[in-house]
């Protein structure tokens, strides 16, 4: 079984109130820093590219 590493934005600091992003192969997972165990997002690479660049424009 494959550890899953998640890692926030150093921007972040010390705060919890932050998302989470790790990358498994073959897809994106998303996950709320307050709620470890909670619910994860998982997008395909190229869904997660688009919604980055959106943010970027």
């Amino acid at each position: 079984m494959q550890t899953i590493r998640w890692r926030k934005s150093s921007h972040s600091g010390d705060s919890s109130n932050c998302v989470e992003v790790a990358t498994p192969p073959a897809t994106v997972l998303i996950r709320d820093s307050k709620d470890a165990s909670g619910p994860q997002l998982g997008l395909s690479p190229t869904t997660w590219v688009a919604f980055l660049t959106h943010l970027t424009k």
